[in-house]
Order: C-alpha cells, then structure tokens, then sequence
C-alpha cells in the first residue's frame, strides 16, 4: 500500500513538472480578440453558436496532440519542420501573412488593456505603456521557468468568467436546445463569426507555440502520456471559459436587445443587467486574457519566424545570443502599443478580422502540419493513426468551404 501511494505521489509530481505547455497554449487562447468575438456572438445570436465549440474542442484537442507529438519526436519547432520540408520561398509566404495576423491579434491584446482598464476609470495613455514595460521586461530579463509560473497563474485567473456568466442568471433549458439542435444562419455575418469563432479558439499561432513550448520543456516520449492530460485540461479549459463567455452576453445583452462591438462593451454594459461586479469581474477578466495573451503572442511570433528562417531563439538566451529573436520580439510589441495609442484607430476592425484571418490562415498550417506528420522519415513509427487524420482533413475543408462561400457570397449577391 505504502508503495502504491508512493508511486502516485511520483506519478503527480511527473505531472506537475510537465504542467504547462498544454494548459498555457489553451489559455491564451480565450485573449481579447477570442473575448471580443465570443461577446459578440453571445450579443448577436445569444445562444444558437455555442455548438461551434463542440466540434471546435474535439479538432483542438487533436491538433495539440499532433504539434506536442512532433516536437517530442523531432525536438524541433513546427516552422523549423516547415522551411527543411517546404522549401525557403514557401515559408516566407506563409509567415508574411502568420506575422501580419499576430500583428493585429498583439494589437487586439492591448486593445484589451486598455479597455478594460477605461471600466476602473485608468486612461490607455496610462495603462498601455506601463504593461507594456512589464510585460517586455518579464520576456527579457526573466527566464522560461518564472514565466511559466506566471502563465499558470494567469490560466487559472480566467476562470472567472464562469462567475460573471452565473451571475447574469441564464436558461439552461435555452442552452441546452441551441447546443442539441444547431442552427445555422447561411449569410456572410454569421459565417464570418464562425470562422472568427473556430479561428480564435484554434489559432495558426498556437501550433507553433505549443510545439516550441514542449520542446524548451525538454520532453520525450516516456512523459508523452503526461503531455497529453496536460493538452486535454488546457483544451477543457479554453472551452470552458468560451461557453461563459457567450452564455454571459447571451443571457444579459441578447435578451435585452443590447449590441455590441468589443469585449469592453460587453463589461459596461453588464452593468445594470447583472451587477457592478458582474461587470467588474468581466472587465477584469479580459484585463489578465489581454496581459498573459499580449506576452505569449509576440513571443510566439518572434519563436516560429526565428525558427523558420535559422535564427536563434529563447527566453533562456540572452540578447547577444538571440538578437533577432528580441528584436521582433520588441519590434511587434512597440508596433501594437504604439498603434492603439493612435487617435481614431479602427480597432473593432483590426480585432474582429483578425481572428478571421486566423480562420482563414489555418488551414494552409494545418495542411502543412498534417503532411509532416505522417512522414514516415520525420515521425518514424510515431506518425498519425487514421482517426487523426480523418478529423484533421475534416477541419480543413471545412474550413476552406467555409472561407470559400465568405468571399464568394458578395459575387452572388449573398448578403
């Protein structure tokens, strides 16, 4: 009995050491431009397009496994794998558009700040160059241990969207129908919300970043059982915090007619529906997404394009040995900052498509990833078993059909 105990004691402690990747990965998911759209589909449609996270959870999971399986077997990052498999020129193509899109995703995060920070009566002329600061200084002088710790914290924080959600008193009779019998609206509005809904809760970035974070863990295969619980509570995660977050607009906004254009909006006006701390919780919910969210996508930008093009990259380095890994770093940081403390940004804009571009992004990344996987020279006996491939090619073509009849609907003059 003694050595039973003792060997699950050892086997949560293995866990414990792994903890991270997967659980960090899926948290920053559920960011301000995740959070904005979430509000806007629960204000817009109310319940009817929470069954989008359904298939949404089920192709994540799946994906998360293929990038921690392939870092652990190959020790390589996903765009390192890209560029030796798909050549130079088309690398440079596809992370032009990955780095233009995480370039409008950073500048949504601290759209975030500064939104949510207006809720306490903090200017953005304030707010944006402090966390700015920190969050480079946390980047820069820290280390991967310490920001994984951080990171940690901050997934866990995100929980309490489950609090603001309950607060607004919703009808899980209405839930549970609009999740069991689906609805969908054929029009361009609705199909761009869930392209932005699939492409905010799988985004291109996070392949990238899940596969470079297993690898900086220095994980193998003897601890892959791990990773993947790991992968699984962060997916549950994501998810989780998604529902609240549409469930709360839904069963606040929609019902009372209320329509909104960003995650903000949504805090504000909360207020006389549900509650000052209703709104407050909101608001500061989407203050901790924005932070831990506008730390880990420049990071993960300056990773895959340091990656896919030689360069050294890591938290662990320091300056002189990784200089274009902190200089991108910096540079995308500095740019998104700057761009939201502009008079007159059209940041609901720069928010709402870019978590469209992701959706349109991903399948060209998961094309990519699929057919790396299954190479038998990369994966040797550890390539995907035919059910990951079904669900994998399924999330593509849905997602191609699904961008193809977005951008074909005004030619035929859908509306």
């Amino acid at each position: 009995m003694f050595k039973s105990r003792k060997s699950l004691f050892k086997k949560i402690g293995l866990f414990l050491a792994i903890l991270g990747p997967g659980i960090i990965t899926g948290s920053v998911d559920n960011d301000a431009g995740g959070i904005t759209t979430y509000s806007v589909a629960g204000a817009l449609y109310g319940y009817n397009l929470l069954w989008t996270l359904i298939p949404s959870f089920i192709v994540l999971i799946v994906i998360q496994e293929m990038n921690a399986r392939m870092g652990i077997v190959t020790g390589k990052g996903l765009a390192d794998l890209i560029r030796e498999n798909a050549g130079v020129k088309v690398t440079f193509f596809i992370f032009i558009g990955l780095l233009v899109a995480d370039i409008g995703n950073t500048t949504t995060e601290f759209a975030g700040v500064a939104g949510s920070m207006e809720v306490f009566g903090v200017s953005k002329y304030l707010s944006v160059p402090i966390m700015g600061v920190l969050i480079w200084l946390l980047v820069v002088k820290g280390t991967y241990k310490i920001a994984e710790r951080i990171f940690l914290v901050f997934s866990v924080s995100l929980l309490m969207y489950v609090v603001s959600a309950l607060m607004g008193k919703p009808h899980w009779g209405e839930i549970g129908h609009s999740i069991v019998h689906p609805q969908l609206e054929v029009n361009s509005q609705s199909l761009a919300m869930i392209i932005g809904i699939i492409g905010t809760t799988i985004a291109p970035w996070m392949q990238f970043y899940m596969q470079t974070s297993v690898i900086e863990k220095g994980l193998d295969m003897k601890q892959y059982k791990y990773s993947l619980i790991d992968i699984v509570v962060g997916c549950i995660a994501t998810v989780v915090v998604a529902f609240f977050i549409i469930v709360a607009c839904a069963s606040t906004l929609h019902k009372n007619g209320i329509q909104i254009n960003e995650a903000k909006d949504a805090a504000l006006a909360l207020n006389p529906l549900a509650g000052e701390l209703a709104s407050q919780v909101f608001a500061f919910g989407l203050f901790i997404a924005s932070i831990f969210s506008a730390t880990i996508l420049p990071l993960a930008t300056a990773f895959y394009v340091c990656e896919a093009f030689g360069f050294e990259a890591g938290i662990d380095k320091k300056w002189d040995e990784a200089p274009e890994f902190y200089v991108l770093y910096t540079g995308i940081l500095v740019l998104s900052a700057v761009i939201i403390l502009m008079p007159n940004a059209p940041l609901i804009l720069i928010s709402l498509w870019s978590q469209v571009l992701n959706g349109i992004l991903l399948p060209v990344v998961l094309v990519c990833m699929i057919l790396l996987v299954n190479n038998k020279r990369i994966m040797g006996q550890y390539v995907n078993k035919p059910i990951y491939n079904v669900v994998g090619w399924g999330a593509v073509i849905t997602l191609i059909g699904l961008s193809v009849t977005l951008l074909l609907m005004p030619v035929f003059g859908g509306k």
